[in-house]
């Protein structure tokens, strides 16, 4: 089985269980919007009033979105072709945010703690940028060209 189908059948697998297991948890949004081709997107909110919004685009884009606590919120964005974006949120009250226009972009960002924000925005082509927060009131704010 090439990595592909065998990642897409671990997403398809997530997508069926991922209802089940937020029937535990109150007010859970998650939104996807996927156009293109070949676009990924696998996550997990548990806890309560968690916020995830995922709009693909272009082709062969992929996310991981995370959410453990309460009150979270994670926006992605991208647009062209093959970004990557990870956003693993762990806590309560973080926000996360990610935009992503160009080609071959890769942001990560984690959040151990309550109350941090991070916003990565990547315009052109190659970008890369990371963001680890642990404690409290952590800002991290990257803008690349």
């Amino acid at each position: 089985m090439t990595f592909s189908k065998t990642f897409k059948t671990a997403a398809l697998a997530l997508m069926i269980t991922l209802p089940a297991a937020s029937a535990m948890a109150a007010g859970n949004n998650a939104s996807l919007s996927q156009w293109g081709f070949g676009n990924a997107l696998g996550g997990g909110q548990f806890g309560n009033f968690n916020d995830a919004t995922v709009v693909q685009e272009g082709f062969f884009n992929q996310t991981i979105s995370t959410q453990d606590g309460n009150d979270n919120t994670v926006v992605v964005g991208q647009a062209g072709l093959a970004n990557n974006a990870d956003v693993a949120q762990h806590g309560d009250c973080n926000l996360a945010g990610v935009a992503q226009i160009g080609a071959f972009n890769n942001a990560v960002a984690s959040q151990d703690g309550d109350c941090n924000a991070v916003g990565i925005i990547q315009v052109g082509n190659g970008n890369s940028a990371e963001s680890h927060q642990v404690g409290a009131g952590n800002v991290s704010v990257f803008i690349q060209n």
